[in-house]
């Protein structure tokens, strides 16, 4: 399910991690876009308004800017991939420089991209040294697992009894991203798309906060999983079947297999 079990300390090391896929869309983007109904066009920003229109003057400093904001977004998704995958190891000790020499960057976007990690609660910084991994409790993971619940089986069981069927159907691409992500094991696009479509779902509540709160819970919670690959589909197989579970209760309007789900969905029980 979605709880991580923790790892004794490691002996600290320089080590990096592997540089996932990030050219393209991912199944869980593309089934967001299907299921609001507006796929994102490259190059085109909503409302804009290009045509007759005289080109905007170039300035001198933006293209790096971009550059240098597109390099620091994609290492970011690298360690957060690896997180998830379990390749940054809890209690080990990851310097700057060695992974910015393994990506192929200087250190500046690694650091930056570690310090927003430290902020998720991913990393704590050791002056002079470097990041070291969060490791992560059986009691932590037990902690989140009952403040998700707390923050989110009443908003659900609201929802339940207020949004019609067909907004529920209209989730169901992101539920089936979730079952093609665990089919193949791919830990870190179940990640993403089990973020998803909980967002999705908590979206209809109409309360942004709450949404942005339950996604950091979530982040927290997926880090990371250590299991033999095939221990580890099963899992995720188990966890995507839940989602589908999720919108046939939410869509039958029943509460009390809502309310149990969603807790059984968090703890593994």
């Amino acid at each position: 399910m979605e709880q991580a079990r923790a790892q004794a300390p490691a002996e600290p090391a320089a080590s990096a991690a592997r540089v996932p896929r990030i050219s393209g869309p991912s199944r869980a983007q593309a089934a967001v876009e299907r299921a609001s109904g507006s796929p994102r066009v490259p190059g085109q920003v909503r409302g804009e308004h290009t045509h007759s229109e005289p080109p905007a003057p170039a300035a001198a400093s933006a293209p790096r800017a971009v550059r240098r904001h597109s390099v620091r977004a994609q290492i970011l998704t690298a360690l957060r991939t690896a997180l998830v995958d379990g390749e940054l190891t809890p209690g080990r000790v990851y310097s700057a420089p060695a992974l910015g020499e393994h990506f192929g960057v200087s250190a500046t976007p690694v650091r930056e991209a570690m310090q927003q990690l430290a902020v998720e609660g991913a990393v704590e910084v050791v002056p002079n040294r470097g990041f070291r991994v969060t490791v992560r409790t059986p009691r932590e993971l037990a902690e989140l697992a009952e403040v998700r619940a707390l923050l989110e089986v009443p908003v659900l069981l609201r929802l339940a009894r207020t949004v019609p069927a067909e907004r529920w159907a209209a989730l169901r691409p992101l539920a089936e991203a979730t079952a093609a992500a665990a089919a193949v094991g791919d830990r870190a696009e179940y990640a993403e798309a089990d973020r998803a479509f909980h967002r999705a779902v908590l979206s209809l509540a109409g309360n942004d906060q709450l949404v942005t709160i339950a996604d950091d819970l979530h982040r927290r919670a997926q880090w990371p999983l250590h299991a033999a690959p095939a221990a580890l589909r099963a899992d995720l197989v188990a966890d995507a079947a839940e989602h589908t579970a999720l919108l046939d209760a939410l869509t039958a309007q029943d509460s009390a297999a809502v309310q149990c789900l969603v807790r059984g969905h968090f703890t593994g029980s």
